[in-house]
């Protein structure tokens, strides 16, 4: 548990540690708003390209075999930006190739410790071990916050050096702790296997992809505000380095604890999930649509928190909704397409709240209320609870 844990704690650390450094990267490198972003974005598109790809071969060889080689990628495309940041003149072309990397590692880390979950762990603590995945996910973006700051204080380019040495980590206790139990039959051939998807997309369809675009709206949302609220926090409030950091870490916090106490409370109670999963969109609504009425920070943190908290409710109920929807010889593949759809939402939401910060404030307030609640409502008509059992 401890070493499946510490896999999507590597993937979070990806984006989260680059958030309080990119305002110093933009001066540094003399950047545009939308070039600081694309290194955030670069990293997500790359990941939800690749992930599919990895997660069928991780359903085609082990989970292990996908996660190890991945995890080393990871650390590489650190190094690679921050010796181009130290040494070169012009070196943004290089930490977007870095970042490039690192999107690839990516995606073999998070998703597939989902399916790695899933194959070794079965009923109430499966969701309690997913439950603890999304939690250290949600973990790693309260402290990356906090030690891109710390960091940031020596020298900014400090965070990409700091990816290799976390996952040199993860990597052996993945290399010592994980056991896979051997395949017993060969797996299936590509033709049979894609056929096999298509069976379940054809039966499960309208419930999955709206389980989807569900979890991908709460990482766009969550990655879109905490992009925001770096920019704010300095515009606006004044504040910088720890503080920062600190500031950006509340609503992440409030979001980690939900999720853990979440995944070790619903068990396998489906009905539960679904009620949470509509909860939690309403905080979100609720959240979204009384933001703009308050600039008050003690006031403004405390309402964030609300959208947190409802995060925090959908995603590991989510998590077991998806991870339990096929037999292992699949999951491999539909937990990293999920994977996939979220890293679209981390990727669209910095550009896309950039774009929105520009037009107007209460606009993009209002406009994020109106889309959580559309998918709010999908969530409560889609998702058919009495339809879902594990194969």
């Amino acid at each position: 548990m401890v070493a499946i844990g510490s896999i999507p704690l590597i993937m979070t650390l990806g984006n989260s540690m680059l958030i309080p450094v990119l305002p110093k990267m933009k001066s540094e490198l003399q950047l545009s708003s939308l070039q600081v972003s694309l290194t955030i974005t670069m990293f997500s598109l790359v990941a939800a390209f690749c992930i599919p790809v990895l997660g069928y071969l991780s359903d085609r060889f082990t989970r292990k075999a996908v996660i190890i080689p991945a995890l080393i990628l990871y650390g590489i495309g650190g190094l690679l930006a921050g010796f181009a940041a130290a040494l070169f003149s012009h070196a943004y072309v290089w930490i977007l190739v870095g970042r490039t990397l690192q999107g690839i590692g990516a995606s073999g880390t998070a998703p597939i410790a989902m399916a790695l979950a899933g194959d070794l762990f079965k009923g109430a603590e499966e969701s309690r071990v997913l439950g603890l995945v999304e939690a250290s996910n949600g973990f790693g973006k309260v402290i990356s916050p906090i030690l891109g700051a710390l960091i940031g204080l020596i020298v900014w380019y400090g965070v990409f050096f700091a990816f290799p040495a976390v996952v040199l980590i993860s990597i052996i206790l993945s290399w010592i702790w994980i056991k896979e139990k051997k395949r017993e039959e060969e797996p299936p051939g590509l033709g049979k296997y894609v056929q096999g998807l298509v069976s379940v997309f054809k039966q499960e369809g309208r419930w999955l992809l709206t389980a989807y675009l569900a979890g991908a709206t709460c990482l766009f949302t969550l990655f879109g505000i905490l992009f925001y609220l770096s920019d704010a926090l300095e515009k606006s409030y004044g504040i910088v380095g720890v503080i920062k950091g600190l500031v950006l870490a509340i609503p992440l916090l409030v979001m980690c604890t939900t999720s853990y106490i979440t995944g070790s409370k619903i068990g396998q109670n489906r009905q539960l999930m679904k009620k949470l999963i509509v909860l939690g969109f309403i905080l979100l609504t609720v959240s979204y649509g009384t933001l703009p009425f308050f600039k008050n920070l003690t006031v403004f943190i405390s309402i964030l928190a609300l959208s947190s908290l409802g995060t925090g409710l959908i995603l590991p109920c989510i998590n077991s909704f998806i991870t339990g929807a096929v037999g292992k010889e699949r999951r491999g593949f539909v937990t990293s397409l999920y994977g996939s759809v979220r890293f679209f939402g981390v990727a669209i939401g910095p550009p896309l709240f950039g774009w929105l910060m520009e037009w107007s404030r209460i606009g993009m307030f209002a406009s994020l209320a109106v889309f959580t609640f559309l998918v709010g409502l999908l969530a409560l008509l889609m998702i058919r609870v009495n339809q879902q059992e594990h194969e």
